[in-house]
């Protein structure tokens, strides 16, 4: 094959233009190079244009092969293929160069079978009138079929559509090629029907391409793309061209591999790794997503230690320019039950005493699942068994209850459930502090015990007589008791669920030894006062009886004598008259009790009659300070006897004889006693009807001491 530099083909157009310098301006326009092989054919398309101001006709047409230009004779000499003059002839098929144009712009022009020699370039000369033109085509004739060529895309991505084209710089109509697309490791050949033929026969280009549009897959990559040139006719392939496809991906087939060769147990260190197959480019970073993190990392293998119960699955990513993501890994981890508690499922509310309860033992999570279930009430085991019923619970089964669940990895312990019964106050009773029998003048406590849920709201205080103390707290504080508090006590407590009193409870109050000392005195004063006021009643009643014997010697007698003695005040005295019969002390207003002396009227006495005759029983009276008695009042012994017959006046009247010696006492002395100066004397006449007694010679004194 002879190829014709632009260099000379430029020369030859410049040589041919001078030469016709003086002729019209010629517009020739065809491929600049045509290629064919041998035994294939060729098709010029070729217009023109000649700029002359005339409509002249094509007048000669001659095609030279490898023409050259001669100097001497100035013409053109090689080897003629065509030629034809007016008038045109039409094409003939038997002839291997047809003219397939006219004689005003087409000039186009087909050679089949081309050959071999025809290789270089063909010189169309066309001649009108005026005017002539030569112009050169190049034509380039290979022995063998044209080789293909595959156009690719800047870059193909999996999954975005991608066009590739496979071109052949040949096209001549009547010669049946074909162009086939092939990929390695699609023996279906499932891309031929997604191949499109076109074929281009311009004065610009003459080709055919087959455009092939599909999405790539990874699977793709660094496979063979051919495509091939087959002659229909024959049924032979002429040629191909084969590419190697760069299809641009994502890691493909990323897994997340454990390393571990036993079961993962809660607490151990795990290595995982982060694999894939094929990527594109190749990978520059994994990704590890790990509890809700991500973490980035340049290798592909990540160490957790001591891994947690509750991991959670695990993926990793690698990256070049897109990420791809590995299907999460569970690590499976082993770990003893988890969330152990105690439910109460009957009843649903407060438990009271003799209520149903059950009680249950769930947890949320064990690996594995195969668990068993244990109770223990206050530290001590129970029961096997999910579940713990109580037909009627009462208050000793209130307490912390714990259950435990374990399988082959560990047992678990839930937090104590505490189990609340209510119930009203029972075992009542009354606690006396520091004892129950106390001191007066010490302090006692007295406090109400019980057991009660809930806690007592209110209590209440009884004493022995059931009398309420209106005390309602816990305690009763006696500070300081007192013999009075010495007794039964009780006290009631109540809660929201009942009411209930204790038995009573009995505080004895003692003595102090000072309150034992007074009460020694006191009686020992009393046996005294008593003993003294017998002894002054024995001395009294001696006394009273021997003045009542003196009276009745009194009474018996006419007139006896008595001396009344009182204690010795000194005084200013008192002017005495010459007739008086009696003495008045003015002090004995004061000082003096008074006495009444009466003497029975007798039998044979009869009342007297006369001026002086008939006189009243005259009383004697004395006053004590302690008896809130009156003063005397004496009257007169001139006016009684100068007063005339009381009618009332019986014939038993005693007669007073008052005699005054000097201001002092008055006692009972004898007249010839000198110290004696303060004595009155005084006589009770008896005054009856018949004689009158003789005076007797031994009179019995009374003496009256106030």
């Amino acid at each position: 094959m002879h190829l014709l530099g632009p260099s000379l083909l430029l020369l030859a157009n410049i040589l041919e233009y001078l030469a016709f310098s003086d002729s019209s301006k010629w517009r020739v326009e065809h491929p600049h190079t045509l290629y064919s092989w041998e035994g294939a054919c060729v098709w010029i398309p070729c217009t023109y244009t000649v700029y002359s101001g005339r409509k002249d006709e094509l007048e000669e047409l001659i095609v030279y092969r490898n023409y050259k230009y001669d100097e001497a004779t100035k013409s053109f000499e090689g080897l003629i293929l065509y030629n034809d003059t007016k008038p045109w002839k039409g094409p003939d098929p038997l002839e291997r160069v047809q003219f397939l144009g006219d004689q005003r712009s087409n000039c186009t022009i087909h050679i089949n079978p081309v050959l071999e020699e025809d290789d270089g370039w063909l010189g169309l000369r066309m001649i009108k009138k005026n005017s002539k033109w030569m112009e050169r085509i190049d034509l380039n004739v290979s022995k063998t079929p044209l080789p293909l060529q595959i156009q690719l895309p800047p870059e193909i991505q999996e999954f975005r559509e991608a066009t590739l084209t496979c071109l052949l710089n040949f096209s001549c109509p009547g010669y049946n090629i074909q162009l086939q697309w092939s990929l390695e490791g699609d023996p279906g050949g499932s891309l031929k029907e997604r191949a499109i033929t076109l074929t281009s026969l311009t004065t610009k280009t003459i080709s055919t391409q087959s455009k092939l549009t599909f999405q790539p897959r990874w699977t793709q990559h660094g496979k063979n793309l051919t495509c091939q040139l087959w002659d229909r006719k024959a049924e032979q392939m002429l040629s191909k061209a084969t590419v190697l496809l760069d299809v641009k991906h994502a890691p493909k087939e990323v897994t997340t591999v454990i390393e571990n060769p036993m079961r993962i147990q809660e607490g151990d260190t795990v290595t995982l790794s982060c694999n894939y197959s094929s990527s594109n480019p190749g990978v520059t970073q994994y990704v590890w997503n790990f509890q809700g993190s991500q973490m980035k990392q340049p290798h592909e293998v990540l160490i957790i230690q001591k891994v947690a119960w509750n991991t959670r699955p695990i993926t990793c990513a690698a990256c070049n320019q897109w990420c791809s993501w590995a299907p999460i890994v569970n690590l499976d981890v082993q770990y003893a039950p988890k969330d152990v508690r105690v439910q109460q499922i009957i009843p649903s509310s407060e438990i009271r005493s003799g209520n149903r309860v059950r009680l249950e033992c769930n947890f949320s999570s064990s690996r594995p699942r195969d668990v068993r279930f244990f109770w223990k009430k206050n530290g001590i085991f129970l029961k096997e068994g999910k579940e713990l019923s109580f037909d009627s619970v009462s208050p000793e089964d209130a307490g912390n209850y714990n259950c435990f669940v374990n399988n082959s990895i560990g047992q678990t312990m839930s937090e104590a459930r505490t189990l609340q019964v209510l119930y009203a106050p029972r075992m009542l009773h009354v606690a006396i502090s520091p004892k129950d029998q106390v001191m007066e003048g010490k302090k006692a406590i007295l406090t109400c015990e019980s057991d009660a849920n809930p806690s007592v709201l209110q209590y209440t205080w009884f004493d022995w007589k059931n009398q309420n103390l209106h005390h309602y707290d816990q305690m009763l504080r006696l500070d300081p008791v007192k013999i009075q508090h010495s007794g039964a006590y009780r006290c009631e407590a109540t809660n929201q669920l009942g009411r209930v009193q204790s038995p009573p409870s009995t505080l004895t109050v003692y003595y102090s030894p000072e309150t034992i000392g007074r009460r020694v005195a006191v009686g020992v004063g009393f046996c005294l006062a008593t003993l003294l006021l017998a002894f002054w009643g024995v001395k009294l009643q001696r006394s009273w009886k021997r003045i009542r014997s003196q009276q009745g010697l009194q009474e018996s007698s006419s007139g006896q004598s008595f001396f009344v003695r009182k204690q010795k005040v000194r005084r200013a005295p008192l002017s005495e008259e010459p007739n008086s019969l009696g003495c008045y002390n003015p002090v004995m207003e004061d000082a003096v009790s008074y006495a009444a002396l009466r003497f029975p009227v007798g039998d044979n006495d009869t009342p007297r009659t006369g001026g002086s005759g008939s006189l009243k029983q005259e009383e004697f009276t004395q006053k004590s300070s302690s008896a809130a008695i009156h003063p005397p009042s004496f009257r007169d012994a001139r006016t009684l006897e100068t007063e005339g017959p009381s009618p009332n006046t019986d014939d038993t009247v005693t007669y007073s004889v008052l005699k005054k010696c000097r201001v002092g006492d008055y006692e009972n002395v004898l007249p010839n006693s000198p110290e004696d100066e303060g004595i009155h004397y005084s006589e009770l006449v008896h005054l009856g009807v018949g004689e009158r007694p003789q005076a007797q010679e031994a009179v019995e004194y009374v003496t009256l001491k106030h």
